[in-house]
């Protein structure tokens, strides 16, 4: 490495930005590796894959490895994200706080997913059961709680894009 380290948010932006048109892996490692250790970009791949970046199976190549695409819209979403976080964090911080969002985002609707189903078994255990006025109430709150988790999947959708 001859240039000053760069931080994971700027390798993991040039990897997307390379991916908008398509790239392999090993096209990847050595438009960076002058720039950043092997273990530097293989950590802004994968942060880069909270961010949209996806494998292309039917491109792999045996000698430049899996190949990688992202879509202009979770480009642009991370764009956008980048630059308004930057003003007032540090790049790595800011990085971290994305990656930690977007798992908090994904840990909710997993949770309020889980609650749903659960809740609709229940009751319809009970109904079964013959316990019908408490398997009518576990099916309204698993309706409830089935809208609920349909709220937070659009705010979350139209947050990360």
């Amino acid at each position: 490495m001859n240039a000053a380290p760069m931080s994971t948010l700027d390798l993991t932006d040039r990897v997307l930005t390379m991916a908008k048109t398509g790239v392999y892996r090993q096209s990847v490692f050595e438009a960076l590796g002058p720039i950043a250790t092997r273990r530097q970009i293989r950590d802004a791949i994968a942060q880069a894959k909270q961010f949209g970046l996806y494998t292309v199976s039917a491109l792999r190549d045996e000698d430049l490895g899996t190949y990688y695409q992202v879509e202009a819209a979770n480009y642009e979403s991370f764009q956008a994200a980048s630059k308004a976080l930057a003003a007032g964090a540090p790049p790595e911080n800011l990085a971290t706080q994305i990656v930690v969002t977007h798992a908090a985002l994904q840990a909710m609707l997993t949770t309020v997913a889980g609650s749903t189903l659960g809740l609709g078994l229940l009751g319809g255990w009970c109904l079964i059961d013959g316990h019908t006025q408490l398997g009518r109430g576990l099916w309204l709150g698993a309706v409830v709680a089935g809208g609920l988790w349909g709220v937070q999947r659009w705010i979350a959708r139209r947050v990360l894009g």
